[in-house]
């Protein structure tokens, strides 16, 4: 089965992260697969620094300055003078002077009148080399730590998002489970709104409402029919009448539910939302409005389907 995108970045941020702290894949690979997952999370400024660290650094541009002092590249910085090259060039001058290093030997000065400048010209160069190299493994390590950072960052963020999907997904297929079971006719509009809402023209709003609307009176009917009778709560005799549905929908959680407070928030989130997408259909209602009371719709309609499944309190 094809991974969705963002299973995909969290993928992709994790494998990145085991790359960095297990030092599997060389950097230029490293850099490139970070180039990738900046694409994906269209992070821009972590895409203009990986560009910075693919191509090399620019001395006109800010951002560009402002990561060769976090990388540590400057040798002069009144002078505009540094390692402009890129993370992979710093990486090879490192292996380079390694090498050089390493095949230096201790000049043979015995039998010669300059044997202290010859000494002190090779200590000053091996000293200068050793320097150097220094140096770039310092910037090749800021390299790899802001890449830890922004990829560390990436990850949790994907991890948070991934793990609130699977919650919401679970808890669908839960509710959708439910709703099918004792109210199939609402399950059927649930599409119809959800297609309005993509088209984000106004009438197409209007029209979402009013099926939202539609399925909170479903639902009522479904789970608590229109008798001709009242109830009492609180000293307050309420209709259980066709066109009583709200009323109906109390009444249920009222018979299921002993906690005042999660029985006086249920009755006011349904009485805020059925008024809010009642006033909507002749009213401008944004489309992030009405995708969040869409979203309200469920979850409250979700909820009062999971009491369903508790007994009804005994009077006496």
């Amino acid at each position: 089965m094809p991974l969705v995108r963002s299973e995909h970045e969290l993928e992709l941020a994790k494998e990145l992260l085991d790359d960095i702290e297990l030092s599997r894949i060389p950097v230029d690979a490293l850099i490139l697969k970070a180039s990738r997952l900046a694409r994906l999370c269209g992070n821009e400024e972590f895409q203009k620094w990986v560009g910075y660290e693919m191509r090399g650094y620019f001395s006109d541009v800010d951002l560009s300055l402002r990561y060769m002092g976090l990388t540590g590249r400057w040798t002069n910085k009144e002078k505009k003078e540094g390692y402009w090259m890129p993370v992979a060039q710093v990486e090879s001058l490192i292996t380079a002077k390694k090498i050089e290093l390493e095949s230096m030997t201790t000049p043979n000065v015995s039998g010669t009148d300059y044997a202290n400048l010859v000494m002190t010209n090779y200590l000053n160069t091996k000293s200068a080399i050793s320097n150097l190299i220094s140096k770039l493994t310092g910037i090749k390590s800021r390299v790899m730590g802001i890449l830890h950072t922004f990829t560390s960052e990436i990850y949790y963020e994907k991890e948070l998002d991934h793990l609130a999907e699977s919650i919401f997904e679970n808890y669908k297929k839960d509710v959708d489970t439910l709703i099918s079971s004792l109210c199939g006719d609402v399950l059927q509009q649930i599409p119809s709104v959800v297609n309005r809402l993509a088209e984000g023209e106004e009438e197409s709003v209007s029209q979402a409402l009013t099926t939202v609307r539609r399925i909170i009176d479903s639902f009522a009917d479904a789970l608590f029919p229109p008798v001709d009778e009242t109830y009492d709560i609180g000293g307050n005799q309420l209709s259980l009448g066709a066109s009583r549905h709200l009323n109906r929908l109390n009444v249920y959680v009222h018979q299921r539910v002993e906690s005042k407070s999660r029985k006086d928030k249920i009755r006011q989130n349904l009485s805020n939302l059925y008024a809010r997408v009642s006033t909507g259909v002749h009213a401008d209602v944004s489309i992030e409005e009405a995708q969040s009371l869409f979203l309200n719709c469920y979850l409250l309609l979700g909820e009062i389907l999971h009491i369903s499944k508790l007994e009804k309190i005994v009077t006496v």
